[in-house]
């Protein structure tokens, strides 16, 4: 028993390689400040970074400044599927960037016109999930490459698209997910994205624990500090905005720790 709690611990500090994704969230049409899950609160950006709030503007911004992986939130998707297909084309196009997606999909046409349009990686959100064994389709279909489950949280609570007002297990979920072939996850709690508040270490420490995943994290992200703390535990990469934007994070500070 010794041993291996010893193992584990090891497995919980072994440095990572991880990678800052930054994060555009689209509701309107145009790229708006995300905080605490608030969306219809949310305002279109004021970026140190750039004056755009266009979506392909503000991803070519991201791409000059180094990022070769961009995190799109489409937020008009997640509330009433009218994913922008168009635009998520002409930024992989344009930029080259590798694409992490969230738009609410949860069948395989949309899924399959979603990676068509050149997105790298389709997000499947719990938060939209209709039917768990669409997960296993996806896997599937398109591979464990190119699907991440996003463990979409208020507090250490998550949210599903039948039960919102209820508290599930994550961990329950989580194990089921890897059963069928899930092997990257991110912890996204919502409620801490754009507070600037630290991140959800409590729950991030448990899907670690597990150790068969590949692990991002969401929500939260204040400095450098706490970049390089999610590292040094084994997360594989920070999804970071405000951070970025107002220049708590500067992409020298990134490069200097190899973070970019």
């Amino acid at each position: 028993m010794g041993r291996f709690f010893y193992l584990c611990l090891l497995h919980l500090h072994e440095a990572s390689n991880l990678k800052v994704i930054p994060v555009i969230d689209v509701l309107g049409g145009v790229v708006v400040h995300a905080v605490r899950g608030q969306r219809k609160e949310y305002k279109p950006l004021q970026s140190s970074l750039t004056k755009s709030v266009d979506p392909l503007e503000v991803a070519k911004v991201f791409k000059a400044l180094g990022f070769t992986r961009l995190y799109v939130a489409d937020l008009d998707a997640i509330i009433d599927c009218s994913t922008d297909f168009l635009t998520l084309k002409r930024i992989t196009n344009e930029t080259g960037l590798e694409l992490m997606v969230d738009a609410g999909i949860s069948n395989m046409e949309r899924a399959q016109k979603l990676l068509d349009s050149g997105v790298s990686e389709l997000i499947i959100g719990t938060e939209t999930l209709q039917n768990e064994w669409f997960v296993s389709e996806a896997v599937g279909r398109f591979g464990s490459k190119r699907v991440v489950i996003s463990l979409d949280l208020r507090g250490n609570c998550v949210l599903t698209k039948s039960k919102l007002d209820d508290c599930i297990d994550g961990m329950g979920f989580l194990r089921k997910f890897g059963a069928e072939g899930v092997t990257q996850v991110i912890v996204l709690d919502l409620l801490r994205v754009g507070s600037g508040e630290g991140v959800n270490m409590d729950f991030l420490n448990r899907v670690l624990a597990e150790g068969t995943f590949e692990v991002y994290v969401g929500g939260g992200v204040r400095d450098v500090n706490d970049l390089l703390e999610l590292k040094k535990i084994g997360v594989t990469g920070a999804l970071v905005a405000t951070a970025l934007h107002d220049g708590k994070i500067s992409i020298s500070e990134l490069k200097q720790e190899s973070l970019l």
